[in-house]
């Protein structure tokens, strides 16, 4: 069960490392392929915008990553709950207000990782 949890919180780091290159460095490229519910005209000046957005994700993948790292199995725990939280929360919340299939993208994971976590 540890192991599969380990497992979900790589993917979701790695999934987070992916919207941070995305939102940071793809914003004006990839990111009208992908966000198609923003008008193109608006990707060249919501860029800084973006960027913020991107780094933040990025926090969340270093902090899901160093959980993986520390050594004492309840301070790993810990991290890794808190960082989850995050990343489910602003699942929820993207859903809420930007678009529902960010839940599915986004939220789903994470909660299942909590799941499997409390469960272990």
């Amino acid at each position: 069960m540890l192991i599969f949890f380990k497992i979900l919180c790589v993917l979701i780091a790695l999934e987070h490392c992916y919207i941070l290159w995305l939102e940071m460095f793809g914003w004006t490229t990839r990111g009208p392929k992908v966000f198609k519910t923003l008008p193109a005209h608006l990707f060249e000046p919501t860029r800084a915008l973006a960027a913020n957005q991107g780094l933040y994700n990025g926090f969340l993948a270093a902090g899901l990553f160093w959980s993986l790292f520390i050594s004492d199995p309840l301070w790993s725990g810990n991290v890794a709950v808190f960082f989850l939280s995050c990343v489910a929360i602003a699942g929820i919340y993207g859903s809420i207000t930007a678009d529902k299939k960010i839940f599915w993208i986004q939220g789903l994971l994470p909660l299942l990782a909590l799941g499997v976590y409390f469960l272990a």
